[in-house]
């Protein structure tokens, strides 16, 4: 059966695993001619799955199945002597894989006892598959607060520990990381133990570098590769953390060139993976974690603007990658209190202004004013309003519509 599950391609998996399937298989539970423990090795490997490939399926939050394991865990949770620990991460690990809405009283047990997993320092294969599985059912808690006292204290030591010994599989530590970074999106004090304390940027580096060493690039068949969907995860949780921290660190910017490398190694093979970049290094201009000179010394503007003029240019990639202009062309129009900042601001501006029209960006620009009002229809609410500087465009007579403005913002 995992070899089943193991083949089916998104649109197959989420035809499969349905309430009307999750409750068949609580039947025959029931009627014993499934065994809990052959049905426990089912659930996690379609679990890993769905995790693994951000797959979604919600099916298993609706059915009759949940209600069991979630009283399952509880009453295992309750046991003092008798209680099988075994069974009781089983169950945990299949709750926090299938779910996409949590408990938070199944989240306080299941949350302690999987960091009790991952807290095993054994570098044996058997060891190091049990943390694995711990961890990438934990990455899967996303947007959802618990009080710090629950995991903090954990996960940091996971995570150092794995910087100085390195115990960890690659998937591993990713996973460890977005269990971490997704926390940010409803506790920001967390900011200083990820940035400062754990060095998220410099692990990044370290890890997408490492990673891409990995991987034939020009060979597309590698599209499914385990290093392939962990740089993916990467660049996932890297996009998520530009979005919500907002502070200049020098270190951010390193983090830029890495992505950048990535990008343009990918750009002819591996769409998503270019997606995710340029949807990066967007979040990093639209929420100014990096400033424009860090953009221009990790050639950030010149590889974006490849990317858009390629012809296999898709929607998700055409909106992001005007979103970074957008960023950097807000960044450059905020005037500076102290004259020499000023005259800073207005000597980037010329050189990011002359660097892209030499590339011949209004060419590029008004290539897509047929586009704009699909734009508009689907990603309005992203777009900036009321843009007074874009006087570029503006004193050419190029943009036949006011709107196409917005995207000619430098």
């Amino acid at each position: 059966m995992n070899e089943i599950v193991d083949g089916m391609n998104e649109e197959e998996f989420q035809t499969v695993f349905t309430e009307e399937q999750f409750n068949k298989i609580l039947q025959m539970i029931e009627e014993k001619t499934l065994s809990l423990e052959n049905a426990i090795l089912l659930l996690k490997r379609i679990g890993y799955c769905k995790v693994l490939l951000d797959w979604r399926i919600y099916g298993f939050n609706s059915s009759l199945l949940r209600g069991r394991f979630e009283k399952m865990i509880d009453d295992e949770e309750e046991k003092n002597e008798e209680k099988n620990e075994s069974l009781l991460i089983d169950l945990c690990e299949c709750y926090l894989f299938l779910n996409y809405r949590f408990s938070s009283e199944l989240i306080s047990m299941c949350v302690p006892c999987l960091l009790k997993v991952a807290l095993k320092k054994e570098e044996n294969e058997v060891s190091q598959k049990e943390v694995e599985m711990a961890l990438l059912a934990l990455s899967n808690i996303e947007c959802f607060f618990m009080e710090q006292k629950l995991y903090l204290n954990e996960i940091k030591e996971i995570i150092q520990y794995h910087q100085e010994y390195h115990n960890l599989t690659r998937l591993a530590y990713q996973t460890a990381w977005r269990f971490l970074v997704s926390r940010l999106w409803a506790d920001n004090s967390l900011e200083e133990a990820i940035v400062i304390e754990l060095r998220f940027a410099r692990e990044a580096i370290k890890e997408l570098e490492e990673l891409s060493k990995c991987v034939d690039w020009k060979r597309k068949e590698e599209d499914g590769r385990i290093e392939v969907i962990i740089i993916g995860r990467w660049l996932y949780d890297i996009s998520n953390f530009f979005l919500l921290f907002r502070s200049w660190n020098e270190e951010l910017v390193g983090l830029v060139c890495s992505i950048v490398q990535v990008l343009r190694a990918s750009r002819c093979n591996y769409g998503e993976i270019c997606f995710e970049c340029i949807r990066s290094i967007s979040k990093a201009a639209i929420n100014r974690c990096v400033n424009v000179e860090g953009f221009l010394k990790c050639a950030a503007v010149d590889a974006v603007f490849e990317r858009i003029q390629q012809p296999t240019l898709g929607d998700k990639i055409a909106f992001h990658g005007f979103r970074f202009f957008m960023g950097v062309s807000r960044k450059l129009k905020e005037k500076k209190k102290e004259e020499m900042e000023e005259v800073k601001r207005k000597e980037m501006k010329r050189m990011v202004f002359e660097k892209l029209e030499e590339e011949g960006y209004e060419d590029t620009i008004i290539s897509f004013f047929e586009t704009v009002e699909h734009f508009k229809r689907n990603y309005a609410h992203f777009f900036l309003k009321n843009i007074s500087d874009y006087h570029w465009c503006q004193t050419r007579n190029l943009v036949p519509n006011p709107e196409l403005a917005n995207f000619c913002v430098i």
